[in-house]
């Protein structure tokens, strides 16, 4: 539909069309360009034949939309060719600021070159074009935003599809260099596999609430606090209930891997838990699965929240594995069946590393409370918690009991989330 501005009034500055201190657009626009080279500091960072060869066209293609307007003359060909400028300068990656700033001082310099001649006679002609005036800002200003967004959201979901293609491709194991190159995304010579769980947040259990846009809104927060932090070297396939995080194994330290678990829990408002292992990339599907099972282990053993690395749980891991061992740790805590309050207490104070306090709390019950169930719990299974060797048994028992087929001790928690697959649903 053609953009057409209103019939104006017959408006003069000093008997003269208020148009006309605009209309000789090659020499202002040069002089206008010149100014924003000295004056606005970002313009003055772009390269010369970007300074005198778009933003000089697009300067004139500004001064004949304003002219036009205060004549109420047609616009839509100079607003479809400042959105088409527009949507170039997203692309080349041209800072919005150098754009807005210069529009706003050659609105400037426009408006002084108008009112150079102004006289009293003049007073209502002048209130009359200062509302045109407001609309031709107006018109410029939204022009200009409207292609480069347009522009930009197109450029940053043709990434996000490149990024998918790519780490799906290394999930799969897969990749090829042709495909990173491509993507336009240089594979990493090892990668720092992340499985992630991420529970509900309490406002996705109001009813109140529409709980899907909760979990969108929460999973919106997480992927652009990935992106803070680690910027383009994140690859991953996250849903509101985890995924799994693919990091260049030599862009990050520990420290720096365990504050980006703790920035995104801040970030999405939950406690987010997270398993890790080191992968070369034709090695990444069996570090995915291997992750995944440790993230699955740790959110049997209900520990909690955090990143736990492989070397950490080697041993919980092995005696997930089928076979007799495992069959006769499972058998440890069957006196327990009958009591399902022991039961609990057992897998609260081992997945809270054994502080009395916080298992109360969790309970609601009084510390003597635990030590009590404690100690009953070493009386029926014949390995007392407060003793090392006891202890690892029935830490061992609550793993292996946690991986029979008639499992008893898995629950779902809906504050806490669940176990994941590699590949989280959507919502």
């Amino acid at each position: 539909m053609a953009i057409d501005s209103p019939i104006r009034p017959n408006l003069t500055i000093s008997g003269q069309p208020m148009s006309t201190p605009l209309r000789d657009v090659r020499a202002l626009s040069r002089q206008m360009v010149g100014h924003f080279v000295e004056n606005v500091v970002p313009c003055g960072t772009l390269p010369g034949e970007a300074i005198y060869g778009d933003v000089t066209t697009i300067t004139r293609v500004c001064l004949e939309l304003a002219a036009n307007m205060l004549d109420g003359r047609n616009i839509q060909q100079n607003v479809e060719q400042l959105e088409e400028a527009a949507a170039g300068w997203a692309r080349e990656g041209v800072p919005t600021d150098a754009i807005h700033n210069a529009i706003h001082a050659g609105f400037e310099m426009g408006m002084n070159l108008i009112v150079s001649n102004l006289t009293v006679k003049d007073f209502d002609n002048f209130v009359d074009g200062s509302r045109i005036n407001i609309e031709i800002l107006h018109t410029l200003t939204s022009a200009i935003s409207r292609g480069y967004f347009r522009e930009l959201r197109t450029a940053v979901s043709e990434h996000h599809t490149a990024v998918h293609t790519l780490t799906s491709a290394l999930l799969g194991g897969r990749p090829t260099s042709t495909m990173a190159r491509e993507c336009g995304i240089a594979i990493a010579d090892a990668y720092v596999v992340l499985a992630v769980s991420i529970p509900r947040h309490r406002d996705e259990l109001n009813p109140a609430l529409d709980s899907q846009v909760v979990a969108r809104r929460k999973l919106r927060r997480t992927q652009a606090e990935l992106a803070t932090q680690c910027g383009g070297n994140a690859l991953s396939l996250l849903s509101i209930d985890g995924g799994t995080i693919l990091l260049p194994a030599d862009q990050h330290t520990d420290e720096e891997l365990d504050a980006l678990i703790e920035g995104l829990s801040i970030a999405a408002q939950v406690g987010i838990t997270a398993t890790m292992v080191a992968a070369v990339p034709e090695q990444i599907p069996v570090a995915v699965d291997q992750a995944h099972e440790l993230l699955d282990m740790v959110q049997r053993l209900h520990c909690v929240t955090g990143l736990y690395r492989f070397d950490e749980l080697a041993l919980e891991y092995q005696l997930t594995r089928p076979g007799p061992g495992r069959e006769y740790l499972g058998g440890i805590l069957t006196p327990l069946d009958e009591h399902a309050e022991l039961l609990e207490t057992l897998q609260l104070h081992i997945g809270n590393n054994l502080n009395r306090q916080r298992t109360a709390r969790a309970l609601h019950v009084h510390t003597n409370t635990v030590d009590y169930r404690l100690k009953r719990i070493g009386q029926l299974t014949g390995f007392d918690p407060a003793h090392p060797s006891g202890l690892w048994y029935l830490r061992s028992a609550l793993i292996a009991r946690s991986y029979h087929p008639t499992d008893t001790t898995k629950t779902v928690d809906a504050q806490s989330g669940s176990a994941h697959a590699r590949l989280p649903r959507e919502p």
